[in-house]
């Protein structure tokens, strides 16, 4: 089964981190990527910062589609990245979710979302 994993985090706590630790997980990403090459259909990309996004989203009272600065949904957690992996079932993803080298810094997650199959329906 197909699933996306998001790679998030809180820019505010990633500030904090020390730039030689940031390059050891840097490091460790790679290896993960040459690690679980078989699962990973897609090696996704990573995102520019969120100050770099626009987001175009509906109009007010179904009008005009509107673009707007920076992105639409305001919270603290910001997408730095996604990849596509096809494992077994959910308990594989999870596990390899698990082993994101950036879960060892503070604010980070990894959103595990199954991806739809129209081709089953």
């Amino acid at each position: 089964m197909k699933y996306v994993l998001m790679f998030t985090s809180r820019p505010d706590l990633d500030a904090a981190v020390p730039a030689e630790r940031q390059q050891e997980v840097y490091q460790a990403i790679f290896g993960w990527f040459q690690q679980n090459g078989a699962a990973i259909t897609d090696s996704g990309a990573e995102l520019q910062g969120q100050e770099t996004a626009t987001t175009v989203k509906s109009g007010d009272g179904g009008g005009d589609p509107v673009v707007v600065d920076g992105p639409f949904i305001e919270g603290k957690e910001s997408i730095g990245g996604f990849s596509i992996i096809d494992v077994p079932d959910l308990d594989a993803a999870i596990a390899l979710a698990k082993s994101w080298p950036s879960l060892a810094l503070p604010g980070v997650a990894v959103e595990i979302r199954p991806i739809v199959d129209h081709a089953a329906m």
